[in-house]
């Protein structure tokens, strides 16, 4: 939704400033400008990808129409892991492994359906919990919780920065098709100043609209996804903080109060709102 709202305004602002002008409108529509800029800047990000990014940043732009998780997410998280761990407590660990093996047929994480779609969120978990299952150790969790971490915020930072470097790249080729332009001018200085003046500004509307794609249109969309990234991680932080403090020990409210804390505070549900949610689930 913001992202149609931005370019929405980016776009009102520029064609409204520059009518207020009285600019011809018709002068920055340029086909073969945008096929130019479009096509050797798409060109190029093929060129500098490999199959396995590209497919990320197909995804990464679908991704880009989204949020990332919100105050319900993290309340349904912290409600989620809560029933895991007073079911460890009460019946011993071993009484969860169907649920983390299973989680799509596992009653406990139906009762959380955001939860229960996010399916890296739910691997996160099960994984942890089902290396805690097996040996009984608690000592390397935390580290390989990181790891785990670190891997998927530098995959899901892939797309952003692919997508930024290819914005990046579009003022350049916005010069390109204006140096095309002012050749294509030099061929015909024997016409009349009206129709030179229009092929020259043909060619200053490339470097207009390569400026525009880099920093109003396509630059957005790599912020938009590098702050998604970075909301995803400290939503996997906080989950990290929580399943730590269990294995360690910690009685499930405390484990819980260990991943409330780490809640980004925009997020971050009271201690009697997290009460009521574990009450309501």
């Amino acid at each position: 939704m913001f992202i149609f709202i931005g370019l929405i305004v980016v776009v009102a602002s520029i064609i409204g400033g520059y009518s207020m002008v009285n600019g011809p409108l018709g002068m920055l529509w340029q086909p073969a400008e945008l096929v130019i800029i479009f096509g050797s800047a798409f060109g190029a990000f093929i060129m500098s990808n490999t199959s396995f990014s590209l497919k990320l940043c197909a995804k990464g732009m679908g991704h880009s129409l989204k949020n990332g998780p919100s105050k319900t997410q993290y309340l349904e998280m912290l409600a989620l892991l809560y029933g895991l761990f007073a079911k460890m407590q009460r019946e011993g660990i071993i009484s969860i492994e169907k649920d983390i093996e299973q989680p799509d047929s596992s009653a406990l994480f139906q009762r959380f359906p955001l939860m229960a779609k996010d399916k890296a969120a739910c691997f996160f978990v099960g994984d942890t919990l089902r290396i805690y299952l097996t040996t009984g150790n608690a000592g390397e969790l935390d580290k390989l919780m990181g790891v785990d971490m670190n891997t998927m915020h530098h995959v899901e930072m892939t797309p952003a920065h692919n997508i930024t470097h290819m914005a990046e790249s579009m003022p350049a080729m916005g010069i390109v098709a204006a140096v095309l332009g002012v050749i294509l001018t030099m061929a015909h200085l024997d016409a009349p100043p009206a129709e030179l003046g229009h092929h020259i500004g043909a060619a200053l509307a490339g470097t207009f609209l390569g400026v525009l794609l880099c920093y109003g249109i396509i630059g957005p969309f790599g912020a938009k996804l590098e702050n998604i990234a970075n909301e995803r991680h400290m939503f996997f932080q906080s989950i990290r903080e929580a399943v730590g403090a269990a294995v360690r020990g910690s009685s499930p409210i405390v484990a819980l109060e260990y991943g409330r804390r780490a809640i980004p505070l925009e997020f971050r549900p009271t201690f009697l709102e997290m009460e009521q949610k574990l009450k309501g689930s």
